[in-house]
C-alpha cells in the first residue's frame, strides 16, 4: 500500500444529530473533527471510576455494526470537558500548545466563538445570534475574555490535541513511505465560520448542487452558499492559498471535490428544494431574440411559469386530482391551473409538509403529494436569472412541458440545447478554470488530483492535462458516450483508477443491480462465457480488482469495502449497507463501518498474501 485515502475530517457540528454525520458540509474548513480523537493518546482521567464508565462505553461502541453518531459525539463531547477541566492549566504553559496557538490564533478565536454561540444559542445559524449575528472581532475578544471563556478555549484545547495525533498519523505515514490523500469537500455549509467571517467571499442567496445524473435523476441540492469568485480573485484568492497551506500540514495529496465547479457551478435559487430548476454560473444565458432566431416562438406563460393543464394533473395523482386542484391550485383559464401563492415555490410546498416534522417522519403518503407538486413546479422549458436571461432548463425533454410542444418546437429546442450545454459556453468556461486552478494548486506541493465525474464540459480535460492535476476514471462510469463502460486499460497516466466511490454502490451491490448490465459487462469486460453468477463472488470481484491494478494509471485506489471482497471469508453479509452515501438522500445517515478491525484485517493471512500476490503482478510493488 502507498496511498491512504480519506473523506473530509473537517468539523461538520452544526445541530448535535445524524445530520453532522455529512462530512461535506463542514461549519470550519480549517477546524478537525472532534469525533475522531483517540482518547487514550489524549490523556486518562484521574478519576477512576468515571475512566472506567468511559472505558465501557468505548467497549459498548465498538461493539456497534454501524456508528452511532450522535451518541458517540456526545459521550465523547463529556470526556473532552472532563479532560479539559482537569489539564487545561498544565496544557496551556506548554511550549508545543502556545506555539500552536501562536500559529492557529487567526481561525482558532473566531472557530471557538462560533462553536460557544452555535451552542449558547442553540443553532448554527449565526443569523439567529443577537447581537453577535454580524461578526465583530472586537466584541469577540470581549467575548472571549468573558465568564464564558472557559466555554470558548475548550475548543483550543481539543483542536490542539487533534491536530497533534493528526500530525503523527503524518510523520509515521511518510516514514512508511506512504501518501496521506485528504479531500477537499467543493462547498461550505450557509452556518458556517467562513460565512459568519467573511460573507462577501460566498455567494449566500442560492445554493449549489449538481445536474441530474444516474444516480440523482432530480439533481443534487447539497444547500452550500457558491462561491464569489470576483471578490477571492480581489484578494488574491489568499481564502483558497490558506486553505491549502493548512491542509498541506497533513497531507501530500488531495481530492478537489467536483472539480467541475471551478469551472461553472450548477447553481439553486433558495425557493428551490431539488436540483432540476438550477442552472450553471457563469453562464453564457440566451435572450429572447437568440431563441426565437431558433424559429421558437417564444412565450413567457407557457415555457418559464409552470405548465399544469387538466389532464397532467389526473394522469399525475388519479383519484386524488380533486383533492390537488382544491388545496394547491388556481384556475389559470382553458384548463389550466397555476399554483396557489401559499405553494408556488418548492421551498414553500416542503415547509408546509414538514412543518413540526422531520424528513423521515413524513408519511408515504404525504411525500408523495409533496413530490408531485415538486414535479408540477419544476416542468418548465427555460429557467430565469435575469431581465432577458434564460437557461434551457436541464433534461427538458423528460418535462410534460416539452413533450406536449408542437414537433417543430421540439425540434428547435433540442438544438438550442445542444448548443448551450455542449458547445457554447466551452471556451468561456475554459477560461473560467485557468483564471483558478493555477493561482489555487501553486499553494502547495501535493499532488493534485479531481473528481471530474457528471456532466463534464469538453475544456475540462485540456486544462487537467495543462495543469497536470490527475483525472478520476471509474470503469463503471465511462466519459465516452460512445462506450458503455470504460476499461481500466485505456486511463490515462495522470489518473486515479478506482472500483466505485462513497457514492456509488460496492462492486458487489451493483452486481445484483441490473441483471442485464451485468450480464453484458460479464461477458464483454469480463471476457467470460456463459450466464453471469446473480452475486459477485470472490473470483469475480478478484478479476475487476487485477483490472484496475493493471491499469496504466498512476494510481489505483480502492474502497476498503471492495478490496475485502475478494476475500469469501472476509467480506460482510450486508452487501447493500457497504454503500457509504446515497446522494439523491440529502439526509441520509453517514454510519458504515468497517466490521473487522485493523488487527484483524493485519492477520488475515490468506487475504493479505493474496492481495500481496496481485498487486506484485501488476507491478504496483516497485518504487514510485
Amino acid at each position: 500500500m502507498k496511498m491512504l485515502q480519506i473523506l473530509p475530517i473537517n468539523e461538520t457540528v452544526a445541530s448535535h444529530n445524524w445530520l453532522d454525520s455529512y462530512p461535506y458540509k463542514s461549519i470550519s474548513v480549517v477546524a478537525l473533527h472532534p469525533i475522531y480523537l483517540n482518547l487514550q493518546k489524549m490523556g486518562g482521567l484521574k478519576d477512576k471510576k468515571q475512566m472506567k464508565f468511559f472505558e465501557e462505553k468505548q467497549k459498548e461502541y465498538n461493539k456497534n455494526v454501524h456508528v452511532h453518531y450522535p451518541e458517540v459525539h456526545k459521550i465523547k463531547s463529556r470526556y473532552y470537558k472532563l479532560l479539559f477541566d482537569q489539564e487545561k492549566e498544565k496544557v496551556f504553559k506548554q511550549k508545543d500548545y502556545i506555539e500552536f496557538f501562536k500559529a492557529n490564533k487567526y481561525w482558532l478565536e473566531p472557530y471557538a466563538a462560533f462553536c460557544y454561540l452555535r451552542d449558547k444559542y442553540k443553532t448554527a445559524d449565526f443569523r439567529k445570534w443577537e447581537k453577535y449575528s454580524v461578526y465583530d472581532p472586537k466584541k469577540i475578544q470581549s467575548l472571549i475574555k468573558s465568564r464564558a471563556k472557559d466555554d470558548i478555549v475548550i475548543h483550543y484545547f481539543i483542536q490542539y490535541h487533534l491536530d497533534k495525533q493528526l500530525k503523527e498519523v503524518t510523520q509515521y505515514a511518510r516514514e512508511q513511505g506512504i501518501v496521506l490523500k485528504g479531500d477537499i469537500p467543493i462547498g461550505i455549509s450557509p452556518n458556517s465560520v467562513e460565512a459568519w467571517t467573511e460573507p462577501h467571499l460566498f455567494n449566500l442567496n442560492v445554493q449549489a448542487g449538481a445536474p441530474p445524473d444516474a444516480f440523482a435523476v432530480k439533481g443534487q441540492n447539497w444547500g452550500f452558499p457558491t462561491y464569489n469568485w470576483a471578490k477571492m480573485a480581489e484578494e488574491g484568492y489568499s481564502w483558497w492559498k490558506g486553505r491549502l497551506k493548512k491542509m498541506a500540514e497533513y497531507f501530500d495529496a488531495y481530492r478537489i471535490d467536483h472539480i467541475l465547479g471551478f469551472f461553472r457551478i450548477w447553481e439553486i435559487p433558495l425557493h428551490a428544494v431539488e436540483g432540476l430548476l438550477g442552472y450553471f454560473n457563469p453562464a453564457i444565458a440566451l435572450t429572447t431574440d437568440e431563441i426565437e432566431g431558433y424559429g421558437i416562438r417564444f412565450d413567457y406563460e407557457r415555457m418559464v411559469m409552470p405548465y399544469i393543464p387538466y389532464h397532467l394533473v389526473e394522469n399525475k395523482f388519479g383519484k386524488w386530482a380533486q383533492e390537488i386542484i382544491d388545496n394547491y391550485l388556481d384556475d389559470n383559464g382553458w384548463g389550466h391551473f397555476k399554483m396557489k401563492e401559499d405553494f408556488d415555490t418548492q421551498l414553500k410546498v416542503n415547509q408546509y409538509f414538514l412543518q413540526d416534522i422531520e424528513e423521515e417522519d413524513l408519511s408515504d403518503e404525504n411525500r408523495w403529494i409533496r413530490d408531485g407538486l415538486f414535479d408540477l413546479i419544476a416542468n418548465v422549458i427555460f429557467v430565469q436569472t435575469g431581465e432577458n436571461q434564460w437557461h434551457p432548463r436541464i433534461s427538458m425533454q423528460q418535462t410534460n412541458s416539452w413533450l406536449e410542444l408542437d414537433e417543430h418546437t421540439r425540434n428547435q429546442l433540442d438544438k438550442l440545447y445542444v448548443d448551450y450545454y455542449y458547445k457554447r459556453q466551452d471556451d468561456f468556461w475554459y477560461h473560467k478554470g485557468m483564471e483558478k486552478l493555477p493561482m489555487i494548486i501553486q499553494a502547495s506541493d501535493m499532488l493534485v488530483c479531481g473528481e471530474d465525474l457528471g456532466m463534464v464540459p469538453e475544456c475540462v480535460p485540456p486544462v487537467m492535462d495543462a495543469l497536470n492535476i490527475l483525472s478520476l476514471e471509474i470503469q463503471r462510469m465511462s466519459k465516452n458516450p460512445k462506450m458503455k463502460y470504460a476499461h481500466p486499460a485505456d486511463a490515462p497516466y495522470l489518473s486515479v483508477c478506482t472500483t466505485s466511490t462513497h457514492d456509488m454502490p460496492t462492486i458487489r451491490g451493483w452486481w445484483e443491480e441490473d441483471r442485464e448490465a451485468i450480464q453484458e459487462f460479464y461477458n464483454v469486460e469480463l471476457g467470460n462465457h456463459g450466464s453471469a453468477p446473480f452475486f459477485a463472488e470472490p473470483d469475480i470481484c478478484k478479476q475487476i480488482i487485477v483490472q484496475h491494478l493493471h491499469s496504466p494509471a498512476m494510481w489505483t485506489t480502492f474502497p476498503i469495502q471492495d478490496l475485502i471482497s475478494i476475500d469469501g471469508k472476509l467480506r460482510w453479509d450486508d452487501t447493500h449497507g457497504e454503500q457509504i452515501n446515497h446522494p439523491s438522500n440529502v439526509r441520509h445517515k453517514w454510519r458504515f463501518r468497517m466490521h473487522q478491525s485493523i488487527d484483524d484485517l493485519k492477520n488475515a493471512k490468506h487475504f493479505n498474501e493474496l492481495l500481496r500476490t496481485l498487486i506484485k503482478e501488476s507491478g504496483r510493488d516497485s518504487d514510485y
